[in-house]
């Protein structure tokens, strides 16, 4: 299975129990059309920094990753387009849909990590998030700047993710690195394409650089 089939499960898996069904497959739906660059960005993370990590295992706190940019970036959508302003019947009702699976998808991801070392800066991430948004609506603002903040963000959690689950403190060069992975121009295009140059030599290079004082915490082999 490729890593980001494995995610994408791991994801509807944490949605699995979702009710009513109708929310639910709103939820799937949302997943089969999202690309999963952060979360499979994730366990590149985790390999590099533990190259005999079982990424099966650590799939499930990947995909939490995965879920809070979901809902995020579902929320920028709607608070951009604001669909009560032309909806009506049917279409008010899906646009209600919309923000209920916003939240859950936030919701869900924060109860995947809380119990991991990346649950502060998955709460970090939403506070941006809900700063950038309130940032970007005065007057002179860079709209574009301030919203692809959130990719660069998730990114960031991305590798805290993936690193903190093979027990180690990734390196400030790998944290910049993923900084710069968020794509100009909307919406993250599949794994495959936003993550082609990220080979994992570059990863490896990166993963075994030293912060300023040359300290880090070796690489661990165990599986979590």
């Amino acid at each position: 299975m490729d890593d980001a089939a494995r995610v994408r499960d791991a994801a509807r898996e944490a949605l699995a129990d979702i009710e009513p069904p109708r929310l639910r497959d709103a939820l799937h739906d949302r997943l089969d059309d999202a690309s999963m660059a952060p979360a499979v960005f994730s366990l590149l993370c985790a390999r590099a920094l533990g190259p005999a990590v079982n990424v099966d295992a650590i799939a499930e706190r990947a995909a939490g990753v995965q879920l809070i940019y979901e809902g995020l970036r579902l929320t920028r959508t709607l608070a951009h387009d604001e669909p009560w302003t032309t909806a009506a019947g049917d279409s008010d009702i899906a646009a209600d849909l919309e923000m209920l699976a916003a939240s859950v998808l936030v919701s869900r991801g924060f109860y995947v990590l809380a119990r991991t070392d990346a649950a502060d800066h998955a709460v970090e991430t939403v506070r941006t998030f809900g700063r950038d948004q309130t940032l970007r609506r005065e007057a002179g603002a860079d709209a574009a700047a301030l919203d692809r903040n959130l990719e660069a963000s998730v990114f960031v959690l991305a590798t805290i993710a993936g690193a903190t689950a093979v027990d180690v403190d990734p390196p400030t060069a790998l944290v910049e690195y993923a900084a710069t992975l968020a794509h100009d121009g909307g919406e993250l295009p599949p794994a495959t394409v936003a993550l082609a140059e990220t080979t994992p030599e570059r990863l490896a290079a990166l993963a075994h650089s030293t912060d300023g004082d040359g300290d880090r915490v070796p690489p661990s082999a165990t599986d979590t």
